[in-house]
């Protein structure tokens, strides 16, 4: 039982870091599919900067961003999570309670996802970790 616990100790910060990255890696493609047309989703293709889908499109950009870089974890990921239960109350819920039905279900589940990031910081590779000292291999 010893060792399965140190493994355990030693993998699960590098595993939060390997899940941060990925999610942002996926979340910062809504944002470019938004701004930059790339990859391109047809229904993007009269966004304004101004308007909800293009501000939505602004944090997904610079919020995946920090988070890929692993700078300011917490925060950042708050305020995606923040953003994503608005997208979600605002877009899905008037299309229906459940989210598989209306739509919903990936931004449900970036909400929470997020808010974890925003409860568990950024793992082990985080430059949030490095300013602290705490880098482990």
């Amino acid at each position: 039982m010893e060792s399965s616990t140190g493994f355990f100790a030693v993998w699960s910060p590098r595993v939060l870091s390997v899940l941060r990255i990925v999610v942002a890696a996926l979340f910062l493609q809504h944002g470019t599919a938004k701004l930059f047309h790339v990859p391109h989703v047809a229904s993007f293709d009269n966004v304004q900067l101004m308007c909800r889908t293009g501000v939505a499109g602004m944090l997904a950009i610079g919020g995946g961003l920090l988070l890929l870089i692993r700078l300011f974890t917490r925060p950042v990921a708050f305020v995606l999570s923040g953003e994503m239960a608005f997208a979600y109350f605002i877009a899905h819920a008037p299309r229906g309670l459940l989210p598989l039905l209306n739509g919903g279900e990936l931004a449900v589940v970036y909400c929470f996802l997020f808010l974890y990031l925003s409860v568990a910081g950024g793992g082990a590779w985080s430059v949030d970790a490095y300013r602290q000292g705490a880098v482990t291999s």
